[in-house]
């Protein structure tokens, strides 16, 4: 099976195929995943909303790209599932609330994901540790790697 990188606000859709992003601080990995098709995508988002110029470095983008390209592989947009990884807040020391973008990220890519209907039925975010996300499209399943080494199977 083919392994694809999915580099930093970019996003791939697939099938057949690992999509792998790594170093999520407090970047969202966003799987999204047809059951009925056994096609996914992946998006490494950056930030919480912004210009929707066909990258998915915004969390608005990313779920709308995804979405889309998706639906032209065959994707029915209403059996669609997500699962989302990281949100870490990185830099313990920083309190302001400005600064907490992973948090930030997180409720973003809810709120767009709710926008279109598409339920989270499983996911890894916040705490203090970088990670790295391994998505299967051929079963949905995803792995999440810590930047301790561990790992976990969402």
């Amino acid at each position: 099976m083919k392994e694809i990188t999915v580099g930093i606000g970019e996003y791939k859709v697939e099938s057949n195929a690992i999509l792998k992003t790594i170093g999520l601080g407090s970047c969202i990995g966003l799987a999204i995943y047809s059951p009925v098709k056994k096609v996914g995508g992946l998006a490494h988002v950056m930030l919480p909303s912004g210009s929707n110029n066909g990258n998915a470095k915004y969390a608005n983008a990313a779920v709308r790209l995804l979405v889309e390209e998706l639906e032209k592989m065959g994707a029915f947009r209403f059996k669609l599932i997500a699962k989302i990884a990281g949100g870490a807040q990185i830099f313990k020391q920083m309190n302001m609330n400005i600064l907490k973008i992973g948090d930030r990220n997180i409720e973003s890519v809810r709120e767009n994901l709710s926008k279109f209907g598409i339920k989270i039925i499983s996911e890894d975010i916040g705490g203090h540790l970088g990670r790295s996300v391994y998505f299967d499209t051929t079963t949905g399943a995803m792995r999440v790697r810590y930047s301790n080494g561990e790992e976990l199977w969402i």
